[in-house]
């Protein structure tokens, strides 16, 4: 019981000092390569707290659904959420959680966990972030090796790095 009061009274505490935002209509997280592009079309949760002037307070926190992938076809849709590809059954989440956000000279960067497939992996995501009134926008682009997380086989016809762009405006 203290632990989760302690907990309860830090995060109160964390959200005084840095602008915790709330992800708003609109966002988008879209992968492309030569062979298959699309989006994932739904986040099932998320944190972002974000302070530009106090990044030591920042935290970035996803979790995509798997099965909201969209790739414009419907029986591709199937076979990328079965056993051979994302195994949404068995691995349901796509999930980024962040340890570090620093400033870069083109905007930040966030280090942290990415977690596909059940392989979790440190990754740095590029992302640049804009605020006008109350309402703001996240840009990240980056790529990810499919192999590197055991989605597919390697030399199965499909390219093994994918581009993702994700647009999260946020209020």
């Amino acid at each position: 019981m203290k632990n989760a009061l302690f907990l309860c009274l830090m995060c109160s505490l964390f959200s005084v000092f840095a602008q915790q935002y709330k992800v708003a209509e609109g966002y988008k997280i879209a992968f492309s390569n030569p062979d298959v592009s699309g989006t994932f079309d739904k986040l099932s949760s998320s944190t972002l707290i974000f302070d530009q002037a106090k990044l030591a307070n920042s935290k970035l926190s996803f979790k995509i659904e798997v099965a909201s992938i969209n790739t414009g076809n419907g029986l591709q849709n199937k076979h990328a959420r079965g056993e051979e590809w994302f195994n949404a059954d068995k691995y349901p989440y796509i999930e980024f959680n962040s340890s570090k956000i620093e400033k870069t000279s083109e905007g930040y960067k966030a280090i942290g966990k990415l977690q596909m497939h059940g392989v979790s992996k440190e990754v740095t995501i590029p992302f640049t972030f804009s605020k006008k009134d109350n309402k703001g926008t996240f840009i990240a682009k980056f790529s990810v090796d499919r192999c590197d997380y055991q989605i597919g086989k390697k030399n199965s016809g499909v390219a093994e790095t994918i581009k993702i762009t994700a647009t999260i405006p946020v209020i």
